[in-house]
């Protein structure tokens, strides 16, 4: 029987270590066997706008190019402002509700925060 901590994140009981890791088979979760936050810390990832500024959920922020919307003759212009912004992952780490347009992502190299 393992003496080894279950899952934080799915409470699976199969956790193994690996070096100073604990990791999760079932969800790939990895994290400290000494307790420490390093791997929270590694596990959040920070996303940040075209000029550098941290991005968090609910911000405000404006665009900074005309992006043509996939799949239709729309365009996003310059300077449109959208609020309530929220982080996701992948290539399109925004996720978020543009007027007159709809629920898009968008990637955060293409925006500035307000």
């Amino acid at each position: 029987m393992s003496t080894l901590p279950a899952c934080p994140k799915c409470n699976s009981e199969y956790t193994y270590q690996d070096g100073l890791m604990l990791m999760c088979p079932e969800c790939a979760h990895e994290w400290a066997a000494d307790g420490s936050d390093e791997a929270a810390a590694v596990d959040a990832k920070v996303i940040k706008d075209s000029v550098g500024n941290t991005l968090e959920d609910g911000d405000t922020v404006t665009v900074i190019k005309d992006l043509k919307v996939k799949g239709s003759s729309l365009v996003v212009k310059v300077g449109t402002k959208v609020k309530g912004i929220r982080l996701c992952d992948g290539d399109h780490d925004i996720d978020c509700k543009i007027d007159g347009i709809g629920a898009m992502k968008l990637k955060s190299e293409f925006v500035r925060k307000v």
